[in-house]
């Protein structure tokens, strides 16, 4: 082990969760993979999700798009959410990238350029990308899939949910030749008439719930760890950390763990976070540093060295989310640089 903290991504969860998703909806699952594969290895996940049987994937950016097809090959359909953006229409076309064409401009630009297959993106309410129903445009030439995007999936009770997949369902309808794909990840447990002809998860791929909390259903795919540097006692009336974030009322044992703000741990995770330690829960105590983080282990068994994880199998991802007053999402793609990777499986 050449860094104290560590990025472990077990492939064996990723295929768990891949099949898991096709068996509830029915339908082919197009992983999203864009963000580096929501910060977990984009090549790695993709090449793993390809032996699984999965041939179409979305990411949001096409320089994303081109280094994923330098690296898995010329099989996979891979689909570029932000559409044919400025003058990238050669670009994608060089790489066989499929933009989602989401307003007439871009549409312009891909036919200006002969630019073949692409998709399209319709807004049902989300307001953030593609045409509203009633601008949707005529079939294109090269149109092979037409999308949009749930707001609310993770509230299944939220009735904006039955809005956009009626409102989608009418609209496509236009587009006879095109592959129907409407459900994100909280959208592939929302029910099989959300399904259409493939759904788009992301989250639940890597192991988030698709409400915001822990699924049985699915599998931890990431665990990220870091080791104990320093062991001390902490004597009562003396403090932890900067501003003096932790004031002890009895003598505490503290180890101090070689990971902090600058490898993605939110500030803002003091002071609701835990860590697993020794077959426990452990608090965090006083502020999360730029390297490091105090954590409370009063006894346990622990020693130099030893392991502490983050989020993994023990501390879902979701509820370190939750502490930090965050989502899953962003903790996953804000894991920094320094962490060591390894891919299991």
């Amino acid at each position: 082990m050449t860094a104290p903290a560590s990025l472990s991504v077990d492939l064996n969860a990723l295929s768990h969760n891949f099949h898991a998703l096709e068996a509830l909806t029915g339908v082919p699952v197009h992983p999203v993979v864009k963000a580096n594969a929501y910060g977990l290895g984009a090549v790695p996940v993709a090449k793993r999700l390809m032996a699984e049987g999965a041939r179409t994937f979305f990411v949001a950016r096409v320089n994303e798009g081109v280094a994923l097809r330098e690296a898995i090959g010329p099989e996979p359909t891979i689909y570029v959410l932000d559409g044919c953006v400025g003058d990238a229409a050669e670009t994608l076309k060089a790489a066989d990238l499929r933009p989602i064409l989401n307003h007439a401009d871009q549409i312009a630009a891909w036919r200006t350029a002969n630019g073949g297959a692409c998709g399209l993106q319709i807004d049902t309410g989300m307001n953030r990308l593609g045409f509203r129903p009633e601008d949707a445009p005529e079939p294109l030439d090269g149109l092979d899939l037409v999308m949009s995007h749930l707001a609310c999936a993770d509230d299944p009770a939220e009735p904006m949910n039955r809005r956009q997949r009626d409102a989608f369902a009418a609209v496509s309808a236009r587009y006879p030749n095109a592959l129907k794909s409407f459900a994100n990840s909280g959208g592939c447990f929302l029910g099989p008439d959300y399904a259409f002809d493939a759904v788009r998860p992301g989250i639940c791929l890597y192991g988030g719930g698709p409400e915001g909390r822990p699924d049985a259903r699915l599998k931890a795919v990431a665990t990220l760890s870091a080791e104990i540097l320093q062991l001390r006692d902490l004597p009562a009336g003396e403090t932890v950390g900067y501003s003096r974030g932790f004031l002890a009322d009895t003598t505490r044992r503290i180890a101090t763990v070689g990971a902090g703000y600058a490898d993605g741990i939110f500030r803002s995770t003091s002071p609701k976070g835990q860590v697993w330690i020794a077959g426990e829960l452990c608090p965090l105590l006083g502020r999360v540093s730029m390297d490091v983080i105090a954590v409370d282990v009063t006894g346990l068994d622990v020693s130099l060295g030893d392991r502490v994880e983050l989020f993994g199998a023990n501390r879902p991802v979701d509820d370190a989310a939750t502490a930090a007053g965050t989502i899953s999402y962003e903790l996953l793609t804000s894991i920094g640089n320094r962490f060591e990777r390894t891919y299991l499986g």
